[in-house]
């Protein structure tokens, strides 16, 4: 069996193995950045022609390596996700789906969110097309022709999709979809609407998926999923009933994984799975067992067709180390030649910056295709740095003067040897906003950089969501003036994350949201002139006044803002609100309870004569820290949202109640929820 890989350089490579060594059967000339890379051919025949797409173009390749198709599409953008199927062609760009078949233009789809993935049920087994697009608003939609069949709703942005045992399962209609923060899901897609039949969450706290395969690996009869991670985590799952996905193995490797594909490629006989990673290594993991010999004593022997393959690799590291040495002489010899000219080295960096639902906080993930050096860290807003349990970078923080230069955050990761992947957490406070700056050096000479920016919004918290409780205490902020749909589009697109850049088809649009900290809602709708906002959190409706006021005076347009305050939505979120302080004023109490108690264990040898619950203290000591040590600043949060809360409250009532401040915080340390509510309803 061969295999075929498509690189960013824009060359295709074929090889094989024979006696542990790669075979080239054809590689092609460099040119443009390979997007996807699939096999095709007639129905019901082996899928031996090679398709890439590049740009708006898509070619194809016999096994020998002979192009036989250059086909031009005219897209206006680059093509991201392709499958075929027969002499069908299934393409999608940023927005726009396309179907052609026998490179006519068939059927045509303009999608409301980023299209991340596009596959076809198998046609001879459903006997219709039915193409599926996995779109960034957490949906899968189904199309008929060039039309909207209906929505699948998942729950995260699907990234991947896959056929289930790669033919869709006994009636074809079973897909298999991996989302960016990585969940595992099963559904059929009927002729009338999806039958969801299982999900995996992520449950580790591991990577998005970013890529999937289905193969009998384990040689029990029955295909495997194969899943890669872009975390470097490869996964094996088993269908341990026709709708049950259970983990049997896993895997870890250094970098994200860009692909999988089981087979037989280096010894017959023996089934692996071929992983390639994000830069450009190929991982094969065989079923291939590892004989070792009892040696005299402890010593073991390998075998030797073991120590052959040592022995093979240690001596083309050995000719790889070589190769860099005269390199760098022939590199420091040119640069200092009277004629040497100054050139910075081009780097690749592979970054995704979201919002993490369960802990409310920002994942940055930045890959770079050599050794990182380091990585500075400014933010022109406050932000909470959070521990990283995969980070190994030493990380130290400066001083910064927030006054004059709006600095708030300055912090240097100092990565160690051969890292190439470093994940960050950061946490925002909502009604701040402002950028994110990552400075990332690797180790190249000459020592270069590269700055990228990410957008602190001032709704950071909220996350697309499908619906939403309509029983709730809602507040209404509602805006009209002379503004376009696509001005008021920008505006939100602005204030809030997980909005597409492009004005949405037709004159109106509602999104629904939630807030990942304190779980309250917003509902936004809005058309030409006019806007209608409505949200349980009265400080959401505050934040969004002032933001879009804002932006209508950058712009000098005129708004009339009117707004429905609900006074029972204050005492709603001080109700969501309540256990989240209590529980983290306990904890704090318990940390600091921590030194003296361990203390008066080492003096006192035991601790039988204390409480109970300060012998649980003690027990749980270390948990305790943990805890605290990961959610640093939390209470601070709380307490910021309760006073936003308080102030917001009496703001639309035209009070300032600034002055009452200090009292309420006081009231804060070991109130109870009734004794807060009051405090709110009595403060004015």
């Amino acid at each position: 069996m061969h295999v075929v890989v498509g690189d960013q350089d824009g060359v295709i490579t074929c090889f094989g193995i024979k006696k542990g060594e790669a075979v080239p059967v054809f590689k092609t000339l460099p040119g443009q950045k390979i997007a996807r890379l699939e096999l095709g051919g007639a129905l019901n025949t082996p899928q031996e022609k090679i398709f890439v797409a590049t740009g708006s173009e898509v070619r194809g390749f016999t096994k020998r390596g002979k192009q036989f198709l250059s086909f031009e599409t005219n897209l206006t953008e680059s093509i991201k996700a392709m499958h075929i199927s027969g002499a069908d062609l299934f393409l999608c760009a940023s927005y726009i789906y396309n179907h052609y078949c026998d490179c006519k233009d068939h059927h045509y789809y303009l999608s409301g969110d980023k299209i991340n993935d596009v596959l076809c049920l198998p046609v001879q087994k459903v006997n219709c097309i039915t193409p599926v697009l996995a779109c960034q608003d957490r949906v899968l939609r189904v199309l008929q022709g060039s039309d909207l069949l209906y929505e699948v709703e998942v729950p995260g942005p699907p990234t991947v999709l896959a056929l289930k045992n790669g033919n869709g399962g006994d009636s074809g209609e079973e897909i298999v979809y991996g989302t960016s923060d990585g969940k595992l899901g099963l559904t059929q897609i009927t002729g009338t609407k999806p039958v969801h039949k299982c999900e995996v969450g992520n449950n580790k706290k591991r990577g998005g998926i970013l890529c999937i395969d289905s193969f009998d690996i384990l040689g029990d009869g029955v295909k495997e999923l194969l899943v890669g991670r872009d975390d470097g985590t490869l996964e094996i799952y088993n269908f341990q009933s026709a709708d049950d996905l259970v983990l049997q193995y896993d895997h870890a490797l250094p970098e994200s994984i860009t692909s999988v594909q089981g087979g037989c490629v280096g010894k017959d006989g023996y089934d692996e799975i071929l992983v390639c990673t994000y830069s450009g290594w190929l991982t094969g993991l065989t079923t291939e067992p590892v004989h070792r010999e009892g040696g005299s004593g402890e010593e073991l022997k390998l075998s030797q067709e073991m120590q052959s393959k040592i022995s093979s690799l240690r001596n083309e590291l050995q000719h790889l180390q070589m190769k860099v040495l005269q390199e760098r002489e022939k590199y420091q010899q040119s640069s200092q030649s009277s004629t040497a000219i100054s050139s910075v080295p081009a780097f690749n960096v592979n970054d995704k910056f979201t919002l993490n639902k369960d802990d409310a906080s920002y994942s940055l993930i930045l890959e770079v295709q050599t050794a990182i050096d380091n990585v500075l860290v400014q933010s022109d807003v406050p932000l909470d740095l959070l521990d990283v349990d995969k980070n190994s970078a030493v990380v130290s923080f400066s001083s910064c003067d927030s006054e004059p230069n709006s600095n708030f955050l300055l912090a240097t990761y100092r990565c160690q040897a051969n890292t190439m992947r470093l994940e960050l957490k950061v946490r925002s406070i909502e009604g701040q906003y402002g950028t994110l700056q990552a400075y990332i050096t690797p180790k190249i000479q000459p020592k270069t950089c590269q700055v990228h920016q990410y957008q602190i919004k001032p709704l950071s918290l909220h996350q697309r969501t499908h619906s939403i409780d309509h029983d709730r205490p809602m507040n209404t902020l509602t805006l009209k003036g002379q503004f376009s749909f696509a001005e008021i589009h920008s505006w939100v697109v602005f204030c809030l994350p997980e909005v597409p850049e492009k004005t949405p088809a037709g004159e109106s649009i509602t999104f629904y949201f939630q807030n990942t900290f304190l779980g309250t809602q917003l509902e936004s709708t809005y058309r030409k002139g006019e806007g209608c906002f409505k949200s349980d959190n009265i400080s959401t409706i505050s934040i969004l006044k002032d933001v879009l006021s804002k932006e209508a005076t950058k712009r000098k347009i005129n708004l009339n803002i009117s707004y429905d305050i609900n006074e029972e939505s204050v005492r709603h979120t001080l109700k969501l609100i309540h256990p989240k302080l209590e529980y983290q004023q306990l904890l704090a109490k318990k940390v600091h309870l921590i030194d003296a108690l361990r203390e008066l264990q080492v003096h006192e040898g035991n601790v039988d004569f204390l409480l109970p619950k300060y012998r649980s203290i003690l027990e749980e000591a270390d948990q305790l820290l943990e805890e605290y040590k990961r959610q640093p600043a939390h209470l601070e949060r709380l307490y910021g949202m309760i006073t936003d809360l308080f102030i917001d409250k009496f703001k639309f009532k035209g009070t300032n109640v600034k002055s009452k401040v200090p009292l309420l915080l006081e009231t804060l340390d070991g109130c109870d929820q009734d004794g807060l509510i009051a405090f709110f309803d009595t403060a004015a």
